[in-house]
């Protein structure tokens, strides 16, 4: 198989763990037998794709690749996910299982992506290239499901507040209910945060590649990293009852001005994030 060939496998391999995280998520807030099973499902073919990477490494090498940094890091991938499957079956082990797969995602994401930091590498510029699309792409789609949180959480408030003021419109009635808009908001939301941790690591990993060194403090990691950190509190407190049904709306529609803040301001504070 030639080198972008393999490059091709290793980037689908990357596409399909970042679907098993989210999938993993969705199962991990919500017991989703659905969303379990299809997370299972595609880190099992991760695995295999892995597996398949590592005897071939064995065999090209003739010894067990683990002498090097990257083959060491590659064998741990493979370690993080075998674990990952054979946890999966205990039930009560979801809070485990989610989180040694972000561990192993971001280990796998470093040696599928590493030939792009080699000297004279011809696939090189490439990788590099491909990896801050699959970063940028990746936080569009969060960014668009946090929107879309954010249009049902104005249209909750907007049906709350004619239903308390007994003031009905036939044009409500192509609104969604109450609990439509509750649900809706949660799944975009559910959906959201995990491929927002994938941008991350992947983005994080461009930065080392081709951005050379840079601050962790810098303004545009830390505003991206208390998103998700937000997301995650405002899903932890609506998962416990804390919040009631405005107040869940309230807390989307601020947690996406964060956002808009967090796009439109502090990029334009970053070292290596520049919007042309």
């Amino acid at each position: 198989m030639t080198e972008i060939g393999l490059i091709r496998l290793h980037e689908v391999m990357v596409v399909l763990y970042a679907a098993s995280l989210v999938f993993y998520f969705i199962d991990f807030l919500n017991s989703q037998p659905k969303a379990r099973k299809a997370a299972f499902y595609t880190l099992s073919a991760v695995w295999i794709m892995q597996t398949a990477f590592l005897v071939g490494n064995i065999i090209e090498e003739q010894r067990f690749p683990v002498l090097s940094l990257s083959e060491g890091i590659n064998f741990y991938a493979w370690l993080l996910i075998t674990m990952s499957l054979v946890v999966h079956f205990f039930r009560k082990a979801d809070f485990a299982v989610f989180f040694l797969n972000v561990i192993g995602f971001a280990a796998v994401v470093i040696t599928a992506f590493g030939e792009a930091g080699t000297p004279g590498s011809a696939v090189g510029e490439t990788l590099i290239s491909e990896l801050l699309f699959i970063h940028i792409t990746a936080a569009m789609i969060s960014y668009t499901a946090f929107s879309l949180s954010f249009v049902f959480a104005i249209l909750y408030l907007l049906l709350y507040r004619s239903l308390k003021k007994k003031k009905w419109d036939g044009q409500w009635g192509r609104l969604p209910s109450l609990d439509q808009a509750i649900r809706a908001m949660t799944i975009s939301v559910v959906i959201g945060v995990p491929v927002l941790l994938v941008s991350l690591i992947l983005g994080l990993q461009w930065a080392v590649i081709a951005a050379g060194p840079f601050p962790l403090w810098d303004p545009k990691i830390i505003g991206s990293f208390l998103l998700l950190v937000i997301y995650c509190v405002l899903l932890v407190l609506q998962n416990r009852g804390k919040l009631n049904g405005p107040d869940i709306a309230w807390g989307h529609i601020l947690a996406f001005l964060a956002v808009i803040v967090n796009f439109l301001l502090v990029s334009r504070l970053s070292m290596f994030h520049f919007w042309y």
